[in-house]
């Protein structure tokens, strides 16, 4: 069992930067890999950014591709969503996921279904 808590969402004006945390809690996070989706008014949740249980892989979406940083510290239960030039499109409720760590194809951690715990959301409104 794991349990997501978010934090560090707000507002912001175009073209400034958020980081978004995601604790959690339980010993076997470090078995865990870890992604960010995010979901607008009448939109589809959307795949952001996912980090491998070790760190060592990262994937991004690709209309955040060279803003957006996902990292994750093992020893803090943590994953780190670092934004920068934020858009007005990227206004959005953020989550963070789990899903159990393996060695999985890009295509795998895109699917919100793959993941198994879910956090409650953090908003971002990003302001023109």
């Amino acid at each position: 069992q794991v349990q997501l808590v978010e934090s560090g969402g707000g507002l912001v004006q175009a073209g400034g930067s958020l980081r978004l945390s995601c604790a959690a809690s339980g010993r076997t996070f470090s078995s865990y890999a870890m992604g960010w989706f995010r979901q607008a008014p009448g939109k589809e949740r959307e795949f952001v950014a996912a980090v491998s249980w070790s760190g060592s892989r990262t994937y991004s979406a690709d209309s955040v591709k060279g803003r957006f940083t996902i990292s994750r510290d093992n020893a803090e239960n943590t994953v780190y969503l670092q934004m920068h030039s934020l858009k007005p499109e990227d206004t959005a409720l953020y989550y963070c996921a789990a899903t159990p760590g393996g060695a999985y194809s890009a295509s795998y951690y895109v699917s919100a279904e793959k993941y198994d715990y879910w956090g409650q959301g953090t908003q971002v409104t990003v302001s023109s």
